[in-house]
């Protein structure tokens, strides 16, 4: 069941972290105003489990001081966003039980559903860069899996070629990890 929030005026960091958990829906904090998108589909989902997975494999046997995350506070200078796959600085997740500063966030990697392409694609973006995230990751499942891969550069993300699906995506940073992304779909 989704709950309506009952507020007065902008919303702050502070109350958007007292509300109560809501598995049916992200709640994210922009600009004072809250942006709630649905629980993630079965695709979604399946993608991110399977990318979590070797995300977390490949930051194991690079020895990375890192770990990966499903859906957690990421604090950035405008608010509060929920990142489909966060990884984190492995000290900092120490210290931060509910949310994590932004300076502390290595890479972010959303998946593009239907009911935020334009949030992942355009506004996101622009917020991890301005928060410093030196790495951005999108996968976009339609018409075909892809994973697009930006590294920040002047205030914004430089995206290399798209890495589409039959073939191996390669990328060193934060650490190396190699996966066609026809893997993160197929059943």
């Amino acid at each position: 069941m989704s709950v309506a929030y009952s507020h007065a005026g902008p919303w702050t960091l502070d109350a958007v972290l007292a509300l109560p958990e809501d598995t049916t829906q992200r709640v994210e904090l922009v600009g004072g105003q809250l942006m709630m998108s649905p629980a993630p589909g079965l695709p979604h989902q399946r993608a991110s489990h399977r990318l979590h997975v070797l995300l977390e494999q490949a930051a194991e046997a690079a020895d990375a001081d890192v770990e990966v995350f499903e859906g957690i506070n990421v604090i950035v200078p405008d608010g509060l966003l929920i990142p489909d796959l966060a990884v984190i600085d492995a000290a900092a997740a120490e210290e931060s039980p509910v949310a994590v500063p932004a300076h502390d966030v290595l890479a972010v990697v959303e998946i593009a559903s239907p009911s935020t392409r334009v949030t992942d694609r355009k506004l996101k973006p622009a917020l991890y860069a301005a928060a410093g995230i030196e790495h951005y990751w999108r996968i976009e499942l339609e018409p075909a899996p892809r994973l697009l891969v930006g590294r920040l550069q002047n205030g914004s993300y430089a995206d290399l070629p798209p890495f589409l699906a039959g073939a191996v995506a390669r990328v060193d940073e934060p650490f190396p990890v190699a996966f066609d992304p026809a893997s993160l779909s197929r059943r």
